[in-house]
């Protein structure tokens, strides 16, 4: 029953939860963590870490811990085949129908429009993921210490172009010497 439930969970967000991995995370904690839970929040917090250092899509990934976590490896190949599916069906028909026609002018202008949809998305899914944590509900050390992470991060990313796999470990130390 648990292997169902894992895939028809996955298939659902993969099928309504469109503007990439990042932007699937609120959608995934709410249904893993609020309607399911398969997983705490602050489990759920640490997968969203783990996922994103690993090799692949972190929806994929996200999905192949919480199937690993509620029925090991079964429950892990139910999961991503729930998630991956809608994505292969949708981006096979999308794609016929797009190489014939991604040249019309009302098609690249509309491509344009949709670049800022998915900025937002992910925006919101960081600001969601946030105040969900309890990242920004008061000023504490806590707080001002999350803040100068994240603004260094986002510093090595955009201004010295560096890796994101190096700044989530380097991110990951600087955790460990701060909190523990």
């Amino acid at each position: 029953m648990i292997l169902l439930e894992l895939f028809l969970t996955f298939l659902m967000i993969g099928f309504v939860a469109f503007g990439g991995g990042y932007a699937m995370i609120p959608l995934i904690q709410q249904e893993v963590v609020e309607r399911h839970g398969w997983m705490t929040l602050s489990e759920f917090t640490d997968m969203i870490g783990v996922a994103g250092m690993s090799p692949g899509p972190i929806a994929t990934n996200m999905a192949i811990f919480v199937g690993m976590h509620q029925a090991g490896l079964a429950g892990a190949v139910a999961a991503a085949i729930g998630m991956v599916l809608p994505s292969l069906v949708i981006i096979v028909a999308v794609g016929m129908v797009f190489f014939k026609i991604h040249q019309n002018k009302w098609m690249q202008s509309s491509l344009y429009g949709l670049r800022s949809v998915i900025t937002g998305l992910i925006l919101y899914a960081a600001v969601v993921f946030a105040i969900r944590n309890g990242l920004v509900a008061s000023l504490s050390w806590f707080t001002l210490s999350q803040v100068l992470i994240f603004a260094g991060s986002l510093a090595a990313l955009l201004l010295f172009r560096k890796h994101p796999l190096s700044i989530l470990v380097i991110s990951g130390l600087i955790g460990i010497a701060i909190y523990s």
